[in-house]
């Protein structure tokens, strides 16, 4: 059976991850099982759905996949990505033989990835477990399709690593019994903090400019699938205004490839002389953005955890969000894609940050830094029967 293995040999642990979001908050956990290789053999799969931009990420924190499917094609759907997932992970699982499978987050990949440990009968533990945005109903939960994706890997998990103590409390309530619950912190918080140390000047040409320039950085990302068409098109023209609005502001965009995201964003946005469209950042010019940016527009998940350690004002470009937090901390503002709100929202903010209010920067509400050390020490206490080292988070 997968997962049984000699006397004697070390257990083995599978990490799966898909996007570039996902390999950002896993490479924390993948270091931090690395350092444990006396007691546990872990291996890398990436499916390959945004493999340019998880290979910019593995390049930045020095780390090299075991496997990689390639799923990757023009115009694929999510039909094309269940099918490319399940089949190259169940191939992995038979050959590799792990005693735990490792997602993370709410993507496509982590429930295929889970979906095919369950086959093979493999226990799966799911970093960033306990996200709920409680918006939309039956059958399609909002945001779509990542709300269905995280539910149902739920079902599935054996570990739940929920990063802070509101996913516990989500996770209790769905009936998940609490020893199968680890507060860990959330792993973006050990990734920035690892990233801020390292010298690095940008490599983008546009963020380089933007920030000799010396004008006032405004950095948006949008990309979300429930955002496509006219809610998309408001947030741009929204966004259009504020710039025109405010001459002191420069706004940086990094466009996510996919076609539906690119053809509104030239059509509305480009032609601007303080608007930059530009490739998608490599992580650590990312950072760099965040550091020096005066507000930020986003509908990503990732972003809502990282930006608060830069003290930068976030506006959640979406009707609901699963990491209500930052919005109860003060450092994030539900918004939603309606132009006028979007507009007024971020110009008091604006007009806030040059009045000299800062947002409290004493403590990110998402994690200490430590998550990915929790992670790994819960794992090979699982899998070996030695006793933990670290304890649960306790979120302050």
């Amino acid at each position: 059976m997968p997962g049984t293995r000699e006397s004697g040999d070390r257990p083995r642990v599978l990490v799966v991850v898909g996007t570039r979001p996902e390999a950002i908050k896993m490479a924390p956990v993948v270091r931090a099982l690395e350092e444990r290789e006396d007691r546990l053999e872990s291996r890398l799969a990436l499916t390959g759905q945004h493999d340019e931009l998880v290979g910019q990420v593995l390049g930045a924190f020095d780390l090299s996949p075991h496997y990689d499917l390639g799923i990757m094609r023009e115009g694929q759907d999510l039909y094309d990505v269940a099918h490319a997932c399940l089949d190259g992970v169940k191939d992995i699982i038979q050959e590799f033989r792990p005693g735990l499978v490792l997602v993370q987050g709410d993507t496509a990949s982590v429930f295929f990835g889970t979906l095919g440990a369950f086959f093979e009968k493999v226990g799966v533990g799911h970093v960033e477990a306990g996200l709920r945005s409680r918006h939309g109903g039956v059958p399609y939960p909002d945001p779509f399709p990542e709300e269905m994706f995280r539910r149902l890997t739920g079902v599935l998990t054996l570990h739940h690593f929920a990063p802070t103590l509101q996913a516990r409390d989500n996770l209790l309530n769905e009936g998940v019994g609490e020893d199968r619950i680890h507060v860990t912190g959330n792993t973006v918080v050990d990734a920035l903090l690892e990233a801020v140390r390292v010298p690095h000047s940008p490599e983008n040409q546009d963020l380089l400019e933007v920030l000799k320039g010396g004008r006032r950085l405004v950095l948006l990302t949008a990309h979300r699938r429930e955002s496509f068409g006219e809610p998309l098109r408001e947030v741009f023209s929204a966004v259009r205004e504020l710039v025109d609005q405010n001459d002191e502001v420069e706004l940086l965009y990094p466009v996510h490839p996919n076609p539906q995201v690119v053809e509104p964003a030239r059509e509305l946005l480009s032609g601007h002389p303080r608007i930059r469209l530009t490739d998608p950042l490599g992580y650590l010019d990312l950072v760099s953005a965040l550091e020096r940016a005066e507000l930020v527009l986003t509908d990503s998940g990732g972003i809502q955890e990282e930006a608060p350690t830069f003290g930068a004002p976030v506006l959640v470009l979406r009707e609901a969000t699963e990491r209500p937090e930052g919005v109860k901390a003060g450092v994030a503002r539900l918004v939603g894609t309606d132009g006028a709100r979007i507009l007024r929202e971020a110009k008091d903010l604006l007009a806030r940050k040059a009045r000299g209010h800062q947002v409290d920067q004493r403590r990110n509400p998402y994690g200490d830094g430590r998550a990915g050390e929790r992670i790994a020490d819960i794992v090979a206490s699982s899998l070996t029967g030695e006793p933990r080292e670290t304890s649960d988070w306790d979120g302050a």
